[in-house]
Order: structure tokens, then C-alpha cells, then sequence
């Protein structure tokens, strides 16, 4: 997608008046808002916090290698990273770390996204390559990205199906970059105020992988009809990252 200056009133405004959008925005809202009022996160939050990261960064690893990860792996990874596969160590790696990057997100998310793929792809790709998108156009395009987030209102939904869309399409490190495509999106919601205890396990949406395949498509048509169907798939995300954050919380309050 060729994403709208950021000199525009607000670069994102047409996107999130597609039809369809204004919705999904109203809808995800509400069920983070009620996934907020479970008694569960008043007292042990970071227990759903901490399982969330566990289960996203499975979901994220499968994406990357194309195959299933189970969380376990993932646990693993966290505490023995020599015993899991590169891509999973980085995974787990880089959604730990993910609380940490929220402030530098919010103001320097180029760098932000730097760590994310150094933390990724430590064990993936050379130490020169580390954090260092592509020269030419991802470079050129990473700087507009974060132009943009800097210049727009957008719903937080809308914005983060942008970043999400923009790394997973664009691929500017050329190594786990659909891992750091879902990291950031991640900090979008956390930091813009739509999950901001980081519960909503968003990328086990995306785990019907030609559904999510047709839906990046959309978005890198940068045709209405693509773009509608990109940011309502990821909407959908959303709130099924929210519905298993609800059975984490359950499971917590069964014991």
C-alpha cells in the first residue's frame, strides 16, 4: 500500500471511514472495554499480561515459519532459549520485551522497530543486518510510516492494522519480519489506549493463514475494497485476541 502523506489533514482519515470501519472500531472498543471489567485483571493482570505475550508470540512464530508453534515452545524459548528453534527464541525474545518498547514507540517508533527486529532475528540472520531495514525503499518507507503515525488521529484499530499491514507486506528487514509486524502492532493498541494492559491475544486472528494471506493482499492493493477487507480482518483479530484473553482470565479465576 502506498501509504497518504503525512502533510494530509490526517493521513488515515479516509481509512477509517470505509464502510464497515467506523463499526468495526465501535466493536473492538466494547469488547476490550468489557474484557477490562473482569475481576480477574483488577488483581492478576500481569498473569494474563504475561500468558498473553506467551500466546501471541506462539501465534507470531507460527506465522513466520509456517507451521504450528505451540506455546510450550514458546515457554521453553523463555527460559532455555537453546532448546528451541531460532525463530521461536526470537519470538519470545521480542514479546518480552515488548512492555519496555511502549515508551519508545510513542516517541521513536523507527527505533522501536529496530529493537523489535534485533530481538527477532538475533539468531536468524548476520549482526550487520540487525535492526537495519533495507536500503531505497523500505528505508523510504519506514520513514513515511512513522510521518504518519506521528501525524494521525486515526483509531487506534485502524492505525495498527496500518503498521501491521505496512511491515507484513513491505518486509524491510527480509528476516522475521512478520514477527515484528505483529509486535508492533501490539504496542499500536497498547499505546494508543485500545489494549493498554497488552491482554488481547491478537495474533492467534490471523491464524487461518489464507484468510489472513487474501486479507495483506487487500491491503497492498491499496484499493478501497482491499483496504476495507484488510482492517476489518484485522478487527475481527481484535476481538477474537480478546475472546482468548477471556478464557486466559477464566482459567486464572478457576485456579
Amino acid at each position: 500500500m502506498a501509504l497518504p502523506r503525512a502533510a494530509e489533514v490526517d493521513p488515515l482519515g479516509a481509512l477509517a471511514r470505509l464502510d464497515g470501519v467506523p463499526q468495526a472500531v465501535a466493536a473492538t472498543r466494547l469488547a476490550l472495554d468489557r474484557l477490562g471489567g473482569h475481576r480477574v485483571l483488577r488483581r492478576r493482570g500481569d498473569a494474563v499480561r504475561t500468558e498473553s505475550a506467551l500466546r501471541g508470540a506462539a501465534a507470531a512464530a507460527s506465522i513466520e515459519l509456517g507451521r504450528l508453534v505451540e506455546v510450550d515452545e514458546v515457554r521453553v524459548a523463555a527460559q532455555d532459549r537453546s532448546a528451541a528453534a531460532p525463530v521461536v527464541r526470537g519470538a519470545a525474545r521480542a514479546y518480552v520485551e515488548l512492555g519496555a518498547l511502549v515508551g519508545v514507540w510513542r516517541q521513536a517508533p523507527r527505533q522501536a522497530l529496530a529493537r523489535l527486529h534485533t530481538l527477532a532475528a538475533r539468531d536468524v540472520t548476520g549482526v550487520d543486518e540487525l535492526g537495519r531495514p533495507a536500503p531505497g525503499e523500505a528505508t523510504d518507507r519506514l520513514a513515511q510510516l512513522a510521518a504518519v503515525l506521528a501525524a494521525t488521529r486515526a483509531p487506534a484499530l485502524v492505525v495498527a492494522a496500518v503498521v501491521h499491514g505496512e511491515l507484513a507486506t513491505l518486509a524491510p528487514f527480509g528476516s522475521a519480519d512478520q514477527v515484528v509486524a505483529m509486535a508492533a502492532s501490539r504496542l499500536v493498541l497498547v499505546e494508543r489506549g485500545l489494549d493498554p494492559g497488552a491482554y488481547a491475544v491478537v495474533e492467534l486472528g490471523h491464524q487461518d493463514r489464507p484468510a489472513y494471506e487474501g486479507a495483506l493482499r487487500g491491503f497492498a492493493s491499496g484499493t478501497e475494497a482491499g483496504l476495507t477487507a484488510w482492517v476489518l480482518h484485522y478487527g475481527e483479530a481484535v476481538q477474537a485476541g480478546t475472546r482468548e484473553a477471556l478464557a486466559i482470565a477464566e482459567s486464572i479465576l478457576r485456579g
